[in-house]
């Protein structure tokens, strides 16, 4: 049974930040806890999916892995199923509720955390290859264009010889605190945008944005047995971030053209072969193409039914994420029947045919003598 993707168990897009995981997970966790809900199986069952899910997810190169190769990177290594320690299956229900008011309330009473600059944008972009380049893998180097750091300002968006300055509303906390009876709350600085610092001249290049549009070009590795729809994650290889924060990243998203001769099912490769009906009946060998170029002799046996599949093993496309497997290839049989007849060919099938006939109805009369006088 087809596995869940693990943003949709959070809630989250493929893009969200570590703190929209973690908020997600933190909610998700609360409301289905096991002690919440004691002696429900259902709910049991969704917390043990949201750790798994989380744990890959809040871990960089676990999920650098899971958003190139999706479940096949990390089978058998997920939260609670024998791998990357499963260490949230045992969550208190007390740390997540302390988790969830400290970050409601840190910064509030004392100064707290300076809030970090905005991460920068996500970008995605589309190639069609062939289904020989999936079978092979291959680096493909892909030109764009993006956001960077501007080279004048170092992504400060100051004028060189001009620092910035410390904001006076928030002193540099990039929060401020508004109080209301018992309550209180802490949001972004209004005036610095919760950077804790303001420009006060600005770079004159990137007009005090700290960023500038140029062409990149990356090397794009499609892994060996890759399909449609897989998503390639280049981190660091999106727009610039704000106040020379982290770049997003880039997603790469892959589409496998049809092939002319091939169809391809999961990682078994489909080829039809078409015989006639004597070939179908005596037996016969014939050459098949292979998917690397090379052919390959098969063995039609005698009497090979319309429909028959002759099953190549490891002559398939590589299985994403396990080193040296591959699928099979399936040459499935069509038995063509011929639609107009020469009158020679007629002649021999009436031939045939009365032979099959009497060999059938001796065979039936020797059945009932046997049958009648044993022997």
């Amino acid at each position: 049974m087809a596995q869940e993707d693990y943003y949709n168990i959070l809630g989250v897009p493929r893009n969200a930040t570590a703190d929209e995981l973690k908020s997600a997970y933190r909610k998700l966790a609360l409301k289905y806890h096991p002690d919440r809900n004691p002696g429900n199986k259902e709910s049991e069952e969704k917390f043990k999916q949201l750790n798994s899910a989380y744990e890959v997810l809040s871990d960089a190169q676990k999920r650098a892995m899971y958003d190139q190769y999706g479940h096949a990177a990390v089978e058998g290594g997920a939260a609670g199923q024998g791998g990357f320690g499963g260490g949230f299956q045992g969550a208190d229900i007390n740390d997540i509720f302390g988790s969830v008011f400290e970050d409601l309330f840190t910064g509030g009473m004392g100064g707290g955390r300076r809030s970090r600059a905005r991460r920068g944008a996500d970008l995605k972009h589309e190639m069609e290859i062939t289904l020989e380049q999936a079978y092979n893998g291959f680096n493909f180097p892909l030109e764009y264009e993006r956001t960077e750091h501007c080279a004048t300002c170092s992504g400060t968006g100051a004028k060189p010889g001009h620092p910035l300055k410390k904001c006076r509303t928030c002193r540099g906390s990039g929060r401020v605190q508004y109080v209301q009876g018992f309550f209180s709350m802490t949001q972004a600085c209004p005036d610095c945008g919760g950077h804790g610092e303001v420009i006060e001249k600005p770079c004159t290049d990137c007009s005090g944005t700290g960023r500038m549009r140029k062409k990149e070009t990356v090397t794009i590795k499609i892994p060996p047995g890759v399909s449609s729809g897989t998503m390639l994650r280049v981190p660091q290889g999106g727009d610039a971030g704000d106040r020379n924060s982290d770049n997003g990243d880039l997603y790469v998203e892959v589409h496998v053209h049809e092939h002319t001769r091939f169809t391809r099912e999961s990682d078994d490769l489909i080829f039809r072969q078409t015989i006639s009906f004597p070939q179908a009946a005596l037996g016969c060998k014939l050459e098949v193409p292979l998917i690397t170029g090379e052919k390959t002799e098969i063995e039609i046996p005698s009497g090979t039914q319309h429909g028959a599949t002759i099953r190549l093993r490891e002559k398939g496309m590589p299985k994403l994420g396990a080193k040296g497997r591959k699928g099979d290839m399936q040459v499935r049989v069509t038995v063509n029947i011929p639609r107009h007849l020469s009158q020679r060919q007629k002649e021999l099938l009436e031939e045939l045919d009365k032979v099959m006939q009497a060999e059938a109805e001796a065979e039936r009369e020797g059945g009932f003598f046997k049958k009648v006088f044993g022997g």
